[in-house]
């Protein structure tokens, strides 16, 4: 009797447990985010004849091409935080790759809301807003956080099964990875909500498309071009397998499929099509055709982005849109279709489902809005008005989505009502203002040759970069450097022994810190060692320990110098391994 009584009750929690799913009418969410991927590079845009992205093309031509579609910064962590919370990101601090994550870590994300609302949430590749071991604290009930052949984070493994949060070796390429995960998820909760979140780290450097991938892509062609192209057949494959599963577990039309580049594709004006081993920099191989720029600009080429939503028998299929729509339009749209309640203030986007169904004709947004470092730029129908430092351009973009004919002067009264509406935008973020910095030389560059068409410096690169001295005079010690397209490049002379650079001929007063913009495989222990006036040696008092972060995008860090005297010699004792340097620089703290 009490085997029965045992058996009946687990029955039971079966049954209800499915009867929840039967019966609950909201939609599952999938979310496709891609990295560094240029508005050109996705086959039914048309721009390019190279491109094949099948699967891709298929989710469009069964739900909606967006052809205005928008991140909400041209880099990767800031456009990250705002998918993540729905919530333009200039309002809690995380203005760029720099910035604290202070104020993202006290928001609440999609993740989170879903999660509270019953459904199961999980997360896969690409993170970039912190620690991977803390993501589950930001709403996702699992991770595969895999970007790279190396050990990942992660609660589940390969085949979606539960594990004690820790390093999983890679088993496949990180792309193929995430996808079969992602997929198998999807199985294990075909029968409650769910919400993933898939961000290929895809055709962001170090491009290391497998030899399957790219052999599918023959003949003559520049090879940076080619291993793009292989890493995002590899994207469209996963869709591919994530859109068969859907089908095969009779959920196409329970699920709503978002699909969207983080920013445009680093074209470093050049486009060099430089050696792919070593070189953690440089042009991504993606193109942003027809735009004008690329990442790091407010310049439709550095956040117009390919954009895709689907939930076939909800959305008509074969639409293209073409009313601007911002990343900021998922948050809104899942937690309204969610039946999630949603306080004034909380989200800055709008549920598109209207829109796309035909009950609204309106444009969902009245005005988009950016702001990132020395830039901001605002979007009122075609109107686009773009700041940058003190430099001021107004694009009618349904005549010139190119951004070539600077219309400010002819136009004043527009520029000047534009001006005015992004000024009080700003006056809302924090901090306050439309721009926090002064450009640096490398956007003013950007800003020279695409927008004002002056023709670009010549550079040093490619299969022919010659070695050459670091113009601010940094030498490698225990090992060699190369600046290629401005990047310094160490590397170790020995696996086991640890280079360092450094810099003599200084006279700096106290106090002062030292910037370091870098990135590398892996991370470690650093540390900086100095001589001051008078010292024959470097003494053991003068130095300072620090970290140096790894991670597939540049980490700024800045490290104190306690000098006490003129600091006159400076050493930085790196990590083990290559190490890219893109910048160090001496700050004052008076």
């Amino acid at each position: 009797m009490r085997f029965t009584f045992l058996l009946v009750g687990l029955l039971g929690v079966h049954v209800s447990s499915f009867q929840l799913r039967a019966g609950d009418e909201r939609p599952n969410f999938i979310l496709i985010y891609t990295d560094d991927h240029g508005h050109a590079d996705l086959g039914i845009q048309g721009y390019e004849k190279d491109v094949r992205t099948p699967h891709l093309d298929a989710l469009a031509r069964g739900g909606v091409l967006v052809k205005h579609g928008y991140s909400t910064a041209p880099q990767c962590v800031p456009s990250r935080g705002g998918l993540m919370t729905g919530k333009f990101q200039g309002r809690f601090g995380l203005d760029n790759n720099g910035s604290s994550l202070e104020g993202f870590d006290r928001e609440t994300t999609i993740a989170t809301r879903l999660q509270k609302a019953g459904y199961a949430t999980a997360q896969f590749g690409k993170w970039h807003l912190g620690p991977t071991t803390a993501i589950p604290k930001h709403g996702f009930t699992h991770t595969f956080s895999q970007n790279a052949q190396r050990p990942f984070s992660s609660n589940i493994t390969l085949d979606g099964k539960d594990q004690p949060m820790g390093d999983l070796p890679p088993e496949m390429y990180h792309i193929d990875g995430c996808s079969r995960a992602a997929a198998a998820v999807i199985k294990r909760y075909q029968d409650q909500p769910f919400f993933l979140y898939i961000a290929y780290r895809a055709p962001h450097t170090p491009l290391d498309a497998p030899k399957k991938y790219l052999e599918r892509f023959p003949g003559k062609m520049l090879e940076r071009r080619r291993a793009a192209l292989g890493m995002l057949s590899a994207v469209d494959e996963g869709v591919g397998l994530i859109t068969d599963t859907l089908k095969a577990s009779g959920l196409s039309k329970k699920t709503v499929v978002f699909f969207s580049g983080d920013n445009g594709a680093p074209l470093k004006i050049h486009k060099i099509d430089s050696p792919l081993n070593g070189d953690a920099g440089g042009w991504d191989g993606s193109l942003n055709t027809p735009l004008n720029g690329e990442k790091g600009m407010l310049a439709e080429g550095g956040m117009h982005v390919p954009f895709v939503i689907s939930w076939p028998g909800k959305i008509p299929a074969g639409q293209v849109y073409e009313h601007p729509v911002s990343s900021l339009d998922f948050a809104a749209t899942a937690a309204a279709l969610a039946k999630v309640e949603i306080k004034p203030g909380d989200l800055d986007g709008v549920n598109l489902l209207p829109h796309l169904n035909g009950e609204k004709a309106v444009a969902p947004h009245e005005s988009l809005f950016w702001r990132w470092t020395a830039q901001s730029a605002v979007r009122e129908g075609n109107w686009k008005l773009l700041r940058g430092g003190d430099r001021e351009y107004l694009y009618d973009l349904s005549v010139d989505l190119g951004e070539k004919h600077n219309l400010a002067a002819e136009h004043p009264e527009v520029a000047k009502r534009l001006r005015e509406k992004l000024t009080q935008w700003g006056a809302e973020l924090n901090p306050p203002g439309l721009a926090l910095a002064p450009m640096a030389a490398t956007w003013n560059e950007y800003f020279d040759v695409y927008l004002d068409g002056k023709t670009p410096l010549p550079v040093d690169g490619g299969p022919k970069a010659k070695t050459k001295r670091n113009p601010d005079s940094w030498e490698a010690r225990n090992g060699s450097s190369v600046t290629r397209d401005g990047i310094m490049e160490i590397r170790p002379e020995k696996a086991d022994r640890p280079t360092f650079i450094t810099r003599a001929g200084l006279s700096l007063s106290a106090p002062l810190k030292l910037e370091i913009i870098s990135q590398m495989a892996n991370g470690g222990k650093a540390a900086v060692a100095w001589r001051e006036t008078g010292d024959k040696d470097f003494l053991p008092q003068r130095q300072k320990a620090f970290t140096m972060a790894d991670g597939e995008e540049w980490q700024t860090q800045v490290v104190d110098i306690p000098t006490t005297g003129t600091l006159i010699h400076l050493r930085v004792h790196l990590p083990l391994g290559v190490v890219w340097v893109k910048s160090l620089r001496f700050l004052s703290t008076r």
